[in-house]
């Protein structure tokens, strides 16, 4: 799975640490996201789309081997 959380994260302005403020997590976690070693849950993935004002669907991508 592919995700454009950095690259929306940026355009909002957010540092990790204010993200993951935001949505209750730590800011290891916001990285391991943005580094793709960590695929959050579904109620993760709408908390991060509700606070980056975007779809879930243009936060993460499936691959084909997905």
């Amino acid at each position: 799975m592919l995700n454009n959380v950095k690259e929306k994260r940026l355009r909002c302005g957010f540092t990790q640490q204010q993200l993951a403020d935001g949505i209750e997590v730590s800011r290891q976690t916001i990285h391991s996201i943005e580094t793709n070693r960590y695929i959050p849950s579904t109620v993760l993935a709408l908390k991060l789309a509700k606070i980056l004002k975007v779809k879930v669907e243009d936060l993460f991508l499936l691959e084909e081997t997905d």
